[in-house]
């Protein structure tokens, strides 16, 4: 109960609508009063609520007692020379996770993360190399996308504003819907930050139940991690292969696309010299998708360190991606941004406090095994 001496505050900022109006119930009030503070919350950038002029003194000050609007404290901010702009974010007392501000042109894109580390052990990943902590709440990963805006507002930046959210930061946001869901909803109410379905994309390295329950749920865009074209090699570059293999993941990227007729599914897949890039390659995996309404990202492998694995020539990724065009399997090569404040894609750290496997999967997360033979 709301007000309890013993209940820590609740954090307004991860509450979508419909638990926004059942928080303040709580409180004895009416439903309008959830648009209000909503728009104070997300439209106005108030997390003070004796500033909310609008809500009765008597309200103010009981939410001041019971609630709060906290997000992740900033203690790391880093410019690239390419424009692009890393935060490190304090979650917690000993963890913390980084968000990637990209600006390219009238678009500004804001790369999130939904959990600290990850558990599944993807070996060109530096996340993976960090452990898993835990799921970050709603407010946590929504608590990103507010402090960037408001920083971004507040300061004199020469980008755009975030117009684009993806949720390609650290961890795997599948293995965490519960959280993940709500923090989407307030993405794309009108009364949180208002963003169009195709410009909010979650990318998961093929957690099957989890695609199919997005879908249900909230039918964003998709971006598929996959990165080989058959298992044997996949297995080892994203162990969770071992659960969810290429044919069950494709079949399940199929349904999805059906929920969102015209819109594609992306396929992420990092070029890694002499592993996965291949002439060979490119012609299984334009086999694989030829059925699907796809679009391949390649994705040129950006290294970290004590990593193992070097970046693809050139010539290497412009042969593999004209033999995907070929097939006319829409595809672009990603422009490799950040790299020089380690913010491009792979080589999000932040400060993770790791826990052990037997941990993690108590807490819900099932932990790929290690890889083997890579």
């Amino acid at each position: 109960m709301p007000g309890s001496t013993n209940s820590p505050p609740t954090n307004l900022l991860g509450l979508p609508q419909d638990e926004m109006r059942n928080f303040l119930a709580s409180l004895g009030e009416k439903p309008f009063r959830a648009t209000q503070v909503l728009k104070w919350i997300h439209h106005r950038q108030t997390s003070c609520f004796h500033a909310m002029t609008d809500l009765g003194k008597t309200l103010r000050t009981r939410l001041d007692t019971v609630a709060e609007v906290r997000a992740p404290v900033v203690v790391a901010d880093r410019v690239s020379a390419d424009g692009t702009r890393k935060w490190l974010f304090r979650v917690d007392s000993g963890n913390c996770v980084e968000a990637v501000y990209i600006p390219d042109g009238h678009r500004g894109t804001l790369c999130v993360s939904s959990q600290v580390g990850c558990a599944l052990n993807c070996t060109f990943c530096a996340t993976a190399q960090q452990g898993f902590n835990r799921n970050l709440d709603a407010a946590e990963i929504v608590g990103q996308l507010w402090a960037a805006r408001r920083i971004l507002a507040e300061s004199d930046h020469p980008g755009p504003d975030i117009t684009n959210v993806v949720l390609m930061g650290m961890g795997e946001p599948l293995l965490n819907l519960d959280n993940v869901i709500p923090a989407l909803d307030l993405m794309l109410d009108d009364l949180g930050f208002g963003l169009a379905r195709k410009r909010v994309t979650l990318s998961t390295a093929g957690v099957v139940p989890g695609i199919r329950a997005l879908a249900r749920r909230c039918p964003v865009s998709l971006a598929v991690s996959l990165h080989a074209p058959d298992d044997a090699l996949r297995d080892i570059l994203v162990p969770i292969n071992r659960t969810w293999p290429i044919d069950l993941l494709l079949s399940a990227c199929r349904e999805f696309a059906g929920a969102l007729p015209r819109q594609k599914v992306t396929f992420e897949y990092v070029m890694l010299d002499d592993v996965n890039d291949t002439p060979e390659h490119a012609r299984r995996l334009a086999h694989r998708l030829r059925d699907l309404p796809a679009k391949v990202n390649l994705i040129p492998f950006n290294p970290f360190p004590g990593t193992r694995y070097r970046r693809s020539h050139t010539e290497t990724i412009d042969r593999f991606r004209d033999i995907l065009l070929a097939a006319d399997v829409m595809t672009i090569t990603r422009k490799t941004r950040g790299d020089d404040i380690d913010a491009a894609c792979g080589q999000l750290a932040g400060r993770v406090v790791p826990r052990s496997r037997r941990v993690a999967e108590r807490r819900g997360v099932s932990v790929a095994p290690a890889p083997q033979g890579a």
